[in-house]
């Protein structure tokens, strides 16, 4: 591989998490104490805010976003061209108001849009971290966030709200950092991933380890990307995302642009070119090292290991204000888990309210346009609002 070719590919990957003109990006002082006993100097985080912050720096809301989503969460995004992941839920008038709050969204620590990750450069060599990276957890992405929430002046969170991976930060948070959480909207999420979830994740990182352009995690160094394993690990999570009917009803047995069956291996239906599309999109927009990290980081979350077992104890004496909203037909973080999240709020005294939303729409369902979610998510905060004492 020529030295030209090994630069344009470092360039490529240092012009996805760099300073994009629509980002803002902290560089945080001090060393990140990381779960697993190491340290990550340098850390920058990279984030987008959304309306205005008061005088009494009461109204902030922070985002938390999912596995393969960024701090674009309400503005056009500079890769896809496509409107922010929660465009549906956050702006002027929408249930996450921003003529009201102040929103706040950063790429977690270990992604790949501007906040430091394995694509970023490791001080030390001057070439892309790699696998040198430390493994980050979910309690590490969200010490990253307190860093950045500090960064900006801000003593409290008026609420903290995320889907899936998403929802976990936010319980993190609300156990973590109590006292700095007013109200807290996980949807859609658990305290800690099956053994299938489990499962389904190593699917997708032997996919990308797989693939000879993964280089044993020194592609970018080599000029290579792991296109085919990375695409492959986004169509094996994608299906975990939707729901047998909804699946059904969009593509049943359909052939796509064809009337009969080819005999062959190419795409004769729908559904599999649809899953060949959401595979080759996704390469043009993540890292495939960062894949493998963020992925890890949802596995090992368990927020009771550290309380005996006891998910309880991790909220006792909370006085955060919870709504856990689970859906129907979500098979990858199905009710039980919200159900239990939300007996051990009970058991520890927590203000907490529930909602099952009924609805064929499967995991992805918190990323869609769901009218109850909508109207569950903006009653919640109008009565936190009220209560925080913020006026419209």
């Amino acid at each position: 591989m020529n030295q030209a070719t090994i630069a344009l590919s470092i360039n490529a990957a240092a012009r996805r998490e760099a300073d994009e003109p629509h980002s803002l990006v902290a560089p945080i002082a001090a060393p990140l104490a990381l779960e697993s006993g190491s340290a990550l100097h340098g850390l920058r985080i990279a984030y987008q805010t959304y309306g205005t912050l008061n005088a009494e720096k009461t109204n902030a809301v922070l985002v938390c976003h999912a596995l393969t989503g960024d701090q674009h969460v309400a503005n056009v995004h500079p890769v896809t061209g496509k409107l922010g992941w929660w465009s549906t839920m956050i702006g002027p008038g929408k249930p996450v108001d921003t003529d009201r709050f102040f929103v706040i969204c950063s790429n977690v620590v270990g992604g790949c849009m501007g906040t430091t990750g394995p694509a970023s450069t490791n001080p030390e060599t001057g070439e892309p971290y790699g696998l040198d990276l430390p493994l980050v957890t979910i309690r590490d992405m969200v010490d990253a966030q307190a860093a950045l929430i500090d960064h900006l002046g801000i003593e409290s969170l008026f609420c903290v709200i995320g889907g899936s991976m998403g929802g976990m930060q936010v319980l993190q948070w609300a156990a973590r950092h109590p006292d700095r959480v007013f109200s807290a909207l996980p949807i859609a999420t658990a305290h800690r991933h099956s053994a299938q979830n489990i499962a389904f994740n190593e699917v997708g990182r032997q996919a990308i380890t797989a693939d000879p352009d993964w280089r044993e995690g020194r592609y970018l160094t080599e000029g290579a990307t792991p296109r085919k394993g990375l695409a492959v690990a986004r169509m094996a999570a994608h299906i975990t995302y939707l729901s047998e009917p909804a699946l059904q009803t969009k593509f049943g047995r359909s052939l796509q642009d064809r009337e009969a069956h080819s005999f062959g291996f190419d795409a004769d239906f729908q559904i599999e070119s649809y899953l060949r599309h959401q595979g080759a999109s996704f390469v043009e927009r993540f890292d495939a090292n960062s894949y493998l990290y963020v992925t890890r980081a949802m596995d090992y979350f368990d927020l009771a290991a550290d309380q005996g077992g006891s998910l309880a104890s991790a909220f006792r004496g909370t006085k955060t204000r919870f709504c856990v909203v689970s859906f129907t037909s979500d098979w990858l973080f199905p009710t039980e888990g919200s159900r239990q999240v939300v007996h051990a709020l009970n058991a520890a005294a927590a203000n907490v309210s529930f909602v099952e939303i009924a609805t064929d729409k499967g995991h992805d369902a918190f990323l869609l346009d769901v009218p109850e979610l909508f109207a569950t998510t903006k009653g919640f905060l109008d009565a936190a609002a009220k209560v925080r004492g913020l006026t419209d």
